[in-house]
């Protein structure tokens, strides 16, 4: 392990945590694709699969923030365990309900309970930063880090959850992914040392939503589009490949896509960046949205894992330099709850991207779904673009830098001091 990340895991209780978080982060690919290729495999309902996962999404954009608000409020622990059993159990349901060819409505229901799950990765983050608060260059690698392991769960999860369902039994994949679930959290859970401690409203009074930021508005509509980037991708990819006759190897192209940003996002961590966070933002949006359009193109399945690699190598810098500007525009004391609005705006671009591109597949062919991820793409940059101003605004009171080198005092707050990202 190159000598920045090795230095991160000098404090006491980092390889626990994270080690757990490896664990529980693993449902973030596999629930999704699981329950997409569970359905499509007992019903061959491309539409229905895509509906199931667009609910759950979208539950858990609705339920997430406010699981992270009472996380910020009372703590980690006392909030993680039961959301998690509520989750585990839903998700359980929702298989059995599957399995044994109850009413479509009990399948969206139980999909819309199982989306109180907690983000995992926001607990960690929010860990990395009570940890480096004060130490820009450990936290922006400690962001890379996670970043990292985030593909790495978007490499595995999609491997086993659809290897599960395929070759195993159709529900293997959910299943599993509850089980990971379960055990990363009640893991993480159990290392009080590093917990974040709680923020109790009574103490400062403020009983607003971290949302109410306008960086954060700027941070979260656009991974809304994001998403709908990812939720096209998985869809396309996974029907793509069974009309060319190989369904399981849709898990491996998409290893790869997540392969290219894992690798990204391994090199980004070594480096010390220059120029202001904000713009290196609105360029690693515009990358994305500009790899999707090769997609078009995708006549076999080795061109799109082609594709998708290169258009993998601009998602983890992006990620990463969200994270950074989401300290920035957003209170200590809401931390969690902010990192968590981003998942939620994935949550829900995967929802209507996922859905949408089900619907087009299932009227147009395979193929005809990567228009979305191009359409979904071209939405991003064009809210990035938009809300520039929004983010380059001094936040929390502070007054904005008069040079445009980015040695402004939120930038420095921002994990990037004029250096990182």
């Amino acid at each position: 392990m190159p000598s920045p990340y090795r230095a991160i895991f000098a404090a006491p209780g980092t390889k626990a945590f994270s080690a757990a978080g490896l664990i529980g982060r693993l449902p973030i690919s596999m629930v999704g694709v699981g329950i997409l290729t569970m359905i499509s495999e007992i019903t061959g309902r491309y539409a229905m699969a895509s509906a199931l996962t667009g609910t759950l999404a979208l539950a858990a954009a609705f339920i997430g923030p406010q699981v992270s608000r009472l996380v910020d409020q009372y703590g980690q622990r006392r909030v993680l365990r039961p959301a998690t059993l509520i989750s585990v159990a839903s998700v359980i349901a929702l298989v059995l309900a599957a399995a044994n060819g109850l009413p479509d409505w009990t399948l969206f229901v139980f999909a819309a309970v199982a989306g109180c799950v907690p983000s995992v990765g926001s607990m960690i983050r929010a860990r990395w930063t009570v940890l480096y608060h004060d130490a820009p260059r450990e936290l922006h690698t400690a962001y890379s880090f996670e970043s990292v392991v985030d593909e790495v769960c978007f490499i595995f999860g999609p491997i086993l959850a659809i290897g599960l369902s395929t070759t195993w039994f159709p529900e293997a994949g959910p299943v599993i992914a509850a089980g990971c679930l379960l055990v990363g959290v009640w893991l993480l859970t159990a290392q009080r040392g590093t917990e974040p401690p709680p923020h109790p409203r009574s103490q400062d009074g403020d009983r607003t939503s971290a949302l109410r930021s306008p960086g954060l508005q700027v941070l979260t509509a656009t991974f809304v589009a994001t998403g709908a980037i990812f939720g096209s991708i998985d869809v396309s990819t996974l029907a793509f490949a069974e009309e060319q006759g190989q369904k399981s190897a849709a898990s491996f192209i998409l290893a790869i896509w997540a392969a290219g940003s894992c690798l990204a996002g391994i090199v980004f961590g070594l480096l010390h960046l220059k120029g202001r966070t904000e713009r290196r933002w609105v360029l690693g949006i515009c990358a994305m949205a500009v790899s999707m359009i090769p997609l078009l193109l995708a006549g076999s399945l080795p061109f799109l894992a082609v594709a998708l690699f290169v258009s993998g190598l601009a998602i983890a810098p992006t990620m990463i330099t969200t994270m950074a500007l989401i300290e920035a525009h957003v209170p200590r004391a809401k931390l969690t709850e902010g990192m968590t609005w981003i998942t939620t705006g994935l949550a829900v671009g995967i929802a209507v991207g996922s859905s949408v591109t089900g619907l087009v597949i299932d009227a147009a062919g395979a193929q005809r779904g990567f228009v979305v991820s191009v359409s979904a793409g071209t939405a991003a940059a064009a809210v990035a673009f938009a809300g520039y101003r929004r983010l380059t605004r001094p936040a929390q009171g502070e007054e904005p830098s008069s040079d445009g080198d980015g040695d402004s005092s939120r930038e420095e707050r921002a994990g990037d001091g004029g250096r990182v990202a």
